[in-house]
């Protein structure tokens, strides 16, 4: 299994593309301006996008993908799981008709180009021998993580969230985890503001990460730009203890 982080920044700007993750060939998880790097022919082998919550640094490549293929996905829909709430949203204030065309409509109703799939908190999709689990998280929006394990390896992805004991208590009832990429969007300076925003600042994440059993590599994704090496230095002063690596668009890892 492959994980190729397409963007990781909790902004944008030169080398800065918000958050999508590459798994093989064909899945997304979330499929925010990362997703754009794609050349023509990695987006057509794209099938299925996980999508963590509606906000739209998670979810802007998503219209613009389907735009794109809109001629060449009437025969295989690329399908777009996440919670009802999250798919909701997507159809009510994206797919409209005034925000964006309604791609799970067109171009026919029974052959559309995006099809939407609810996923209940808890549940598990397989798709050619990768397992999907959805697992709640807390945010500003209804809001997921995701653990993906293929061939006796896994990973998980905390999507964005903050202090919550629903993650850390979803990956200790499995037996391993080998990578964890997980957010801290701001400096512990801005606390208050983390809190508000129900992001992760060091402080809280390294509270949060003693609940979990494994000691996983960990990815640090979601910086705020421009305080990259603050946040980092001070989640490495919080937690001497674990392998920690900054998230860098372009980055791959082999599971």
């Amino acid at each position: 299994m492959q994980i190729r982080v397409l963007g990781c920044s909790g902004g944008v700007g030169q080398g800065r593309a918000t958050t999508s993750f590459l798994v093989d060939r064909d899945i997304l998880i979330d499929a925010g301006t990362g997703a754009c790097e794609l050349a023509l022919d990695e987006l057509n082998a794209v099938q299925d996008i996980f999508v963590t919550h509606s906000h739209l640094d998670h979810i802007a490549a998503i219209p613009l993908l389907a735009d794109t293929l809109f001629d060449q996905l009437v025969d295989r829909p690329i399908r777009v799981h996440g919670l009802q709430k999250t798919l909701d949203v997507l159809h009510r204030h994206i797919f409209n008709g005034q925000i964006w065309p309604d791609f799970t409509i067109l171009p026919h109703p029974d052959r559309p180009v995006l099809r939407l799939q609810s996923m209940q908190p808890g549940s598990l999709i397989e798709i050619d021998g990768r397992l999907i689990e959805v697992i709640e998280v807390s945010h500003t929006v209804p809001a997921a993580a995701y653990r993906v394990e293929a061939g006796g390896r896994s990973f998980a992805y905390s999507g964005d969230t903050t202090s919550n004991r629903a993650l850390w208590a979803a990956l200790n009832r499995h037996p391993e985890l080998d990578l964890l990429f997980v957010e801290s969007a701001f400096a512990n300076k801005d606390l208050e503001l983390a809190t508000a925003a129900r992001h992760y600042c060091p402080e809280l994440l390294a509270r949060d990460l003693r609940q979990l059993k494994h000691q996983p590599a960990v990815c640090i994704s979601h910086l705020k730009p421009g305080e990259e090496a603050l946040i980092m230095k001070e989640c490495r002063d919080a937690l001497p203890q674990w392998q920690l690596k900054q998230l860098r668009s372009g980055d791959v890892f082999e599971l």
